[in-house]
């Protein structure tokens, strides 16, 4: 016996077994606490099929977050996404689920009617029925599925192919950039023995930054300019493959009429790319000048301005 059916953008056929289901049995006692303790979600526990883990996802009173109203929903999921992100994999499978009809001995079958196995990739590692079987129906004693308040499910589980993708990648763009302020303090300058110096990290954009400074200038800045950079605190935080768009200012502070000399620039960062900045950000003779305001009682401050703008990660 079958019968197709539209269950929402599935078609789906329904037909009868005697056949027990050979990869998973999910039995569940007291049915109707579920709900009245809240539980609006129940994930079983892991079974292997086909060499790969997976695991059932029941919603006894519908997956709301689609809109599923008196009907049981219920989803097959691949367990080790990890290896669907780390070696692209994609994996095939034909699957069904099964109701036990406690009254018969014998199953109600549930998969697609079309036969089409489902694409489970790093995107997509679920897939299921949301109107498995109405309320109504699975609560109706003469059709056997739920008997004093106990019920069945199993679950079928058949690889028919596997693929490697290529490299993906993901671009997040920041819909409410925050801009990060950080003022630096250095004291004593005209001391300084060291070729640069370092800021104390500050924190914008799920990494930390710090600022450096050449007193005596860097590359082709080295004997006329001060240079400065803004740069990843620790590169390897960032995960293979990534990178930050990151839009920054930095400025050496008048400290006598806040006449400030600020450069601004936008940069994508990543591990093979820390840092950026100007070899020549202030002429040597201008800063040290005392009516520039750049040193005022030996006392240098920089302030940065960071806004993290997008973040590229490989998928």
């Amino acid at each position: 016996m079958a019968t197709l059916v539209s269950d929402n953008l599935d078609e789906v056929e329904r037909s009868i077994s005697d056949t027990a289901p050979c990869h998973y049995i999910l039995k569940i006692q007291s049915f109707s606490l579920l709900s009245k303790n809240g539980i609006e979600k129940y994930e079983s526990g892991e079974f292997q099929a086909g060499g790969y883990k997976w695991k059932l996802v029941l919603y006894p009173n519908g997956n709301r977050s689609r809109n599923v109203k008196e009907h049981l929903s219920l989803y097959l999921v691949f367990v080790d996404v990890s290896s669907l992100f780390r070696h692209g994999l994609e994996v095939h499978a034909d699957f069904r689920f099964f109701l036990l009809d406690q009254s018969k001995d014998n199953y109600l079958v549930v998969h697609d009617a079309k036969e089409k196995s489902r694409r489970f990739h790093r995107l997509k590692h679920q897939w299921g029925f949301d109107q498995l079987i109405p309320i109504r129906s699975f609560n109706d004693i003469s059709n056997g599925y739920l008997l004093d308040d106990t019920c069945v499910f199993g679950a079928e589980v058949f690889i028919t192919k596997e693929t490697s993708s290529g490299r993906a990648e993901c671009l997040s763009v920041m819909k409410d950039a925050i801009s990060c302020k950080h003022v630096w303090k250095i004291e004593n300058f005209s001391k300084l023995e060291s070729e640069y110096l370092e800021s104390q990290a500050f924190f914008s954009g799920d990494q930390n930054w710090k600022i450096q400074l050449y007193p005596k200038g860097r590359r082709h800045g080295s004997g006329t300019h001060i240079s400065l950079y803004l740069a990843l605190e620790d590169p390897v935080t960032l995960t293979a493959g990534s990178k930050m768009f990151v839009e920054f200012t930095l400025r050496v502070l008048d400290q006598m009429q806040s006449r400030h000399i600020a450069g601004k620039v936008s940069h994508w960062f990543s591990e093979s790319s820390p840092e950026s900045g100007w070899a020549k950000f202030v002429s040597l003779p201008y800063f040290h000048h005392t009516g520039a305001g750049c040193l005022v009682k030996d006392i240098c401050m920089v302030e940065a301005e960071v806004i993290v703008h997008a973040v590229a990660s490989i998928l």
